[in-house]
């Protein structure tokens, strides 16, 4: 790829939704804008090569999207709606972008949606997922992805669903879809096969909510658990791009402002839902100076909260290994075995089982657990990371047999070497479940 596709690329992830919320916004015509807003694109790849790469290339490509809407219109067949929209188009005084963006997720969010096309409908044209990318994330094709968002668009435009961020009741009430629809497009940078940009985005969104929303706790704490989660974004790869859990993380390379930002976020605000629990679940770990002063009693009381509140198999697994770092391994396992079916088969409680038996001095059940969660793990950098710890943990098993055998040669064995492997924290992110992980 060249030097001005790489341009073309990394200015277009940064302005799509840029553009098509401001078009949507001007001429209310969801199609014209993102036809528009890729027509620019495409000019970018033209032009660039030759012209150079300009100085302001979101700019650029927001004047080349509004220039071709403007040229669009001009061709309109009804008199009326040309002079409305251009002139609209051609405002002095554009909007803020923030409140397009705002307008635009309301929108997207609206409840005469389906819950997953409002997702789907976000992940598309407020972040710019590709919509390949969105599929896989409904384990659909693409072509079905597609049809899914032409049928949530021209659903906005059959129900007339207007294009503005709602006030006084409505906003509270519409407020929780939105705040999922921010953490699933979080989750998207954040898991091992997504990109930061998608993150980033949610946590800019997010900010933007907070501005708007400054009383409100939900939104302080979504906005506190995205700066959390993605403190650790660089820790959480080695040289190799492997995963790296919790336990054996570099807290140096945390990024140690984020956390203070949202230690703050969350200090002397009330805790009133979901996001707020997992908020301060992640502000536990991420304020342990290492993760062997955890404040494991104190994790678990706030799994407790959530579980009643917002039970899940995410919620019981995490509980679980909170309760056996706090109060001894058989009280997470006797949590786990109480979940049934509900975890069964779900890869971080067979790893979560793992590692509560490697403490419970069973290296070898918790070898053979952490080889089956391999097997069933969502994916390829999680079964990688679950072979490691049982090669690890079998390593053990055997160094340990072989001091016990040394032991009774020499004739000094003392008693069975207790072999305690640390198996570290199932899970090191986000889940799509909408809980936070241990990790």
């Amino acid at each position: 790829m060249s030097t001005e596709a790489r341009a073309v690329a990394a200015a277009s992830r940064d302005a799509y939704a840029r553009i098509v919320a401001t078009l949507i916004r001007l001429t209310g015509d969801w199609s014209l804008a993102e036809d528009c807003a890729q027509d620019a694109i495409e000019s970018a790849l033209r032009r660039w090569p030759r012209d150079g790469v300009p100085a302001n290339p979101g700019g650029w490509l927001m004047t080349a999207a509004r220039n071709r809407a403007v040229d669009q219109l001009r061709r309109a067949a009804t008199a009326g709606r040309k002079l409305r929209d251009l002139a609209l188009l051609r405002e002095a005084e554009p909007a803020p972008e923030g409140d397009d963006r705002l307008r635009l997720i309301f929108t997207c969010c609206h409840p005469a949606l389906a819950p997953e096309s409002r997702v789907a409908l976000t992940l598309r044209t407020v972040a710019g997922v590709p919509t390949a990318d969105v599929a896989r994330l409904f384990l659909v094709s693409e072509s079905a992805m597609t049809r899914r968002l032409t049928r949530a668009k021209s659903k906005i435009a059959q129900s007339r669903i207007p294009y503005r961020a709602p006030s006084g009741p409505a906003l509270a009430e519409r407020l929780p879809g939105v705040l999922a629809v921010l953490y699933l497009l979080f989750t998207h940078g954040y898991d091992a096969g997504g990109e930061l940009d998608a993150a980033d985005e949610a946590i800019h969104l997010a900010r933007l909510l907070a501005e708007l929303m400054p009383a409100e706790p939900e939104v302080s704490a979504l906005l506190a658990l995205c700066l959390l989660q993605h403190s650790r974004r660089a820790a959480r790869r080695d040289a190799a791009g492997e995963l790296v859990t919790l336990d054996r993380q570099d807290r140096s390379r945390w990024d140690h402002a984020a956390i203070a930002e949202a230690v703050g976020l969350l200090a002397g605000r009330p805790v009133t839902g979901a996001y707020a629990i997992q908020a301060h679940i992640a502000a536990c770990h991420a304020t342990a100076p290492d993760f062997a002063s955890t404040d494991w009693s104190t994790l678990a009381g706030w799994y407790d909260q959530l579980a009643r509140i917002h039970p899940s198999p995410v919620v019981a697994v995490n509980r679980a290994v909170a309760h056996g770092y706090a109060y001894g391994p058989a009280a997470g396992l006797d949590l786990l075995a109480g979940a049934g079916d509900a975890v069964a088969g779900y890869a971080p409680a067979v790893a979560a089982r793992a590692q509560l038996a490697a403490r419970a001095g069973d290296p070898v059940t918790a070898a053979a657990l952490f080889r089956r969660a391999a097997g069933i793990a969502a994916s390829e950098g999680e079964r990688r990371a679950l072979m490691r710890r049982a090669a690890e943990t079998e390593a053990g098993v055997a160094a340990s047999g072989a001091r016990r055998a040394g032991a009774q040669i020499g004739g000094a064995a003392s008693g069975p070497d207790r072999v305690e492997t640390e198996a570290g924290v199932a899970a090191s992110g986000p889940r799509r479940a909408g809980a936070e992980a241990v990790g």
